[in-house]
């Protein structure tokens, strides 16, 4: 592929345009790069900062492939969203595009299977898994299509009775059609976002994940930094399980548990940003602008000992501020007629930005997965407790008028 003149910007492919993008490609239009986005929703938030917009789905590799070739791209991201990675990772070995992993090293991230298996094999202290029908199940356990992401096919199994429907809907989620069986560690959830140069791995943020209740199972409510547990055992957790994939260059976002004696069980790692706007949250609590970290990776942009510098004396428990958190919002179940309050959230004291994810006429169904989730606060404050407080006062001036006998 031609090397484009340097008076023209370099040209990105993002895969997704949805709220999990919306952070990069924000940052991708503060750098002036030619911003390509796909997605099958032609509404998609993502594409009011893209130069391009193609109404394709993010999973359609040789359509992605054509695009990138049609429009000789200098890089490809799936930021946010786990399948595409392998995608983009694949197009860019076929296309000699700069990426940061290898579409080996893609299939491990965008695979649970292929990951407990690389962990088992490295020591790394995980959930134990069954085959489906083990007596040695226990109860309550998760059941999970092995290559989905966002809660699809993601089920809590509370008593036996209730595993084969599970596994019926993980099998039918699951592009391969297999089930993952896995015990449930029933403590804290935490997340490491982090970012990994010449093999040498940076914990940026290690983030306390609020869930909702069941039966919205794995959905986040929220994320807090600093966590109010010890990092460092996460860290130490974080770092072992990425360095079994063999991810040594570019983002990744680490989700962990804690069980007996808080002892951290990696559920699963993605070699990318986080979907909850996990990097908008680095930048306000610690300075580090991981989107734009990411953006240079996908470009194949010298990272170098720049990078490593301002990298380097970043900590998880530390940070500009005192805390930080990200707080979703959830509408009323109808179709959407108007979102207001929005300015009024946004001049409570602390509050970095609101976000509404959805356009008058999308109609709210019951909380299932995240992307039944409405929109999204990001708010500072001394500490996390302050800034949960001042992002909850936010979210009560943000209110979503629905038709609840709309269509």
């Amino acid at each position: 592929m031609a090397e484009r003149p340097r008076s023209q910007p370099a040209r990105l492919l993002v895969l997704g345009a949805g709220a999990a993008q919306l952070g990069l490609l924000e940052a991708a239009a503060v750098r002036e790069l030619s911003v390509i986005a796909v997605d099958r929703n032609p509404l998609a938030p993502g594409f009011a900062f893209a130069d391009e917009r193609a109404v394709i789905s993010s999973e359609d590799e040789a359509g992605i492939e054509r695009l990138a070739k049609a429009r000789e791209v200098d890089g490809i991201i799936s930021p946010g969203a786990d399948w595409p990675v392998g995608i983009a990772a694949r197009v860019a070995e076929r296309l000699g595009l700069p990426h940061p992993i290898s579409g080996a090293t893609a299939v491990l991230a965008t695979t649970k299977t292929r990951q407990r298996e690389r962990f088992a094999a490295a020591g790394i202290v995980q959930p134990r898994t069954f085959s489906i029908g083990d007596p040695a199940i226990t109860f309550p356990c998760v059941v999970k299509a092995p290559d989905r992401q966002g809660q699809r096919g993601l089920t809590l199994v509370r008593e036996r009775s209730e595993l084969a429907a599970a596994v019926e809907t993980a099998t039918a989620e699951s592009r391969g059609g297999g089930a993952l069986v896995e015990e449930l560690i029933d403590g804290p959830e935490l997340t490491v976002n982090a970012v990994s140069h010449d093999g040498e791995f940076f914990p940026l943020t290690v983030t306390d994940r609020i869930l909702a209740e069941p039966p919205a199972f794995g959905v986040a409510l929220a994320h807090s930094w600093p966590t109010a547990h010890s990092p460092d055992a996460v860290i130490e957790a974080a770092r072992g399980a990425v360095a079994a994939l063999g991810i040594e260059s570019g983002p990744s976002y680490t989700q962990l548990r804690l069980g007996h004696g808080d002892r951290p069980y990696v559920v699963e790692v993605a070699a990318r940003l986080g979907g909850g706007h996990d990097a908008e949250l680095c930048r306000a609590a610690t300075g580090i602008d991981l989107n734009d970290l990411a953006l240079s990776f996908a470009l194949g942009e010298s990272v170098g000992d720049g990078v490593s510098r301002a990298l380097a004396p970043a900590s998880a428990a530390g940070g500009q501020v005192g805390g930080a958190c990200v707080i979703f919002l959830v509408a009323p179940e109808g179709g959407l007629r108007e979102t207001v309050g929005i300015d009024e959230a946004e001049a409570v004291e602390g509050v970095e930005w609101v976000r509404a994810y959805r356009q008058p006429g999308w109609r709210f169904g019951p909380l299932r997965r995240g992307p039944d989730r409405a929109g999204a606060i990001l708010a500072t404050g001394d500490d996390a407790a302050a800034a949960m407080a001042r992002a909850r006062r936010a979210a009560q001036a943000v209110r979503f008028q629905v038709d609840a006998s709309a269509p």
